[in-house]
């Protein structure tokens, strides 16, 4: 695992950043070690100082908008890269539940992931109508969600700062 947790002053999580860039903030400074990886350290010739697990920095970064933009991207990094219909993770493109020939607008609740052969059968439909069934109902991510979701895996000691904050 190569992340590190970073967390606003006031403890929010704020992003993910790699062992290199939390050690240097540290290192200077402008971030408090919270909490690392007993196992393991960083080592220099003569000194020897603690992996980076959670950092928290000192002056609070107002982030004026903490919500996942909408896009092709993210629609597909929420739906697990895989087709809501059948599973697969080839050929994706996007789909309208309701289609926009029929009043549906690009929102997070009406944009799916698909594959092609699945949006070819649905057509201009509604899902139902051609006997699909989404694997999940779509939903709007929320910052932490996606925070979590770009980390390979998350940590114990993060999930103090994760859990609390999903609502966000």
């Amino acid at each position: 695992m190569n992340s590190v947790l970073v967390l606003n002053a006031d403890y929010s999580p704020l992003t993910l950043c790699t062992i290199e860039r939390a050690f240097l903030l540290v290192y200077l400074k402008k971030a408090e070690l919270i909490s690392d990886i007993k196992e393991k350290s960083l080592r220099t010739i003569d000194h020897r100082y603690p992996f980076p697990s959670v950092i928290k920095i000192k002056n609070y970064v107002h982030v004026p908008y903490k919500g996942v933009v909408l896009s092709r991207h993210n629609i597909f990094k929420r739906d697990d890269f895989c087709c809501q219909y059948c599973g697969t993770g080839k050929d994706l493109t996007l789909d309208h539940l309701i289609p926009k020939s029929k009043g549906g607008k690009s929102s997070w609740t009406n944009l799916v992931t698909a594959c092609k052969r699945c949006n070819t059968r649905k057509g201009d439909f509604k899902p139902e109508d051609v006997g699909l069934q989404l694997s999940k109902k779509p939903i709007r991510p929320s910052y932490v969600m996606f925070l979590k979701s770009s980390a390979k895996s998350i940590r114990k000691d993060w999930m103090p700062f994760l859990e609390h904050k999903v609502s966000a």
